[in-house]
């Protein structure tokens, strides 16, 4: 249970407005937030003041990955799909790696799943201009297999190194893969949904992936759920970050 400090914490009421009685936070976290408030409150208005220095953090990032052949997904990819969308909104989506459509065109969530994407985005006022979106891993494992573990610990720097220049104020993780490797747990999407996580020290909620849904189209219900509460948290947290 929250001491008093802990629950003015905007993360905490974030959470209690729309029910959760289970949130996931590092040992320490919640003090560590208050301790560093005064510094936070700086943390939102430079990040508004300096989205163009976003960007060219990102750019840099990317020309310093180069042509990446890290791991083996560099010797069949076409092209490698680092990440696309508003940097500085502060809400950054991660999937779990590119499929067919993206290996194409370079750009994530093209196919099916990102237009179904698009328009769970929509029912809550969001579209590509409000979010970042990412993988965890940039290149297509073959023929869509889940990435292995060597190829997502090849990978993973690129997206830490992403959220530190971003520093954004949720990350929302699609699907089984993304969510067990950004909380370091290894329960089912089932699970992981409905709590609020943290990774490097950001708040963190988890979904179903978009192809998951039109599969199974029973799980939209869910799905609606998760982004209703979504919309509150971004609401009680000031999210996104509207450039002046």
């Amino acid at each position: 249970m929250a001491d008093r400090a802990g629950r003015r914490d905007p993360v905490w009421r974030a959470a209690a407005s729309f029910g959760l009685r289970r949130v996931y936070l590092p040992e320490g976290w919640l003090q560590s937030r208050a301790d560093e408030e005064p510094e936070e409150d700086g943390m939102e208005t430079g990040a508004a003041e300096s989205a163009d220095e976003v960007r060219r953090d990102l750019a840099r990032l990317r020309e310093e990955i180069g042509d990446c052949t890290r791991c083996r997904l560099g010797e069949t990819r076409n092209r490698m799909v680092f990440g696309d969308g508003n940097p500085a909104a502060g809400i950054v989506l991660v999937g779990e790696g590119p499929g067919a459509n993206e290996d194409r065109t370079g750009q994530p969530f093209v196919g099916r799943a990102g237009k179904l994407l698009d328009r769970i985005l929509a029912a809550i006022d969001l579209d590509r201009e409000s979010v970042y979106i990412t993988n965890i891993v940039k290149c297509r494992p073959p023929k869509n297999r889940a990435p292995r573990g060597d190829e997502v610990t090849a990978c993973l720097w690129m997206l830490e190194e992403q959220i530190r220049i971003m520093r954004p104020g949720v990350i929302v993780a699609l699907g089984a893969s993304a969510a067990r490797t950004l909380t370091g747990r290894r329960e089912g999407i089932g699970v992981l949904r409905g709590s609020m996580h943290s990774y490097m020290d950001v708040p963190l909620m988890a979904t179903y992936h978009p192809a998951a849904l039109l599969r199974s189209p029973a799980l939209k219900k869910p799905v609606w759920d998760d982004v209703r509460q979504l919309r509150d948290f971004l609401d009680s947290s000031g999210l996104p970050r509207r450039e002046g």
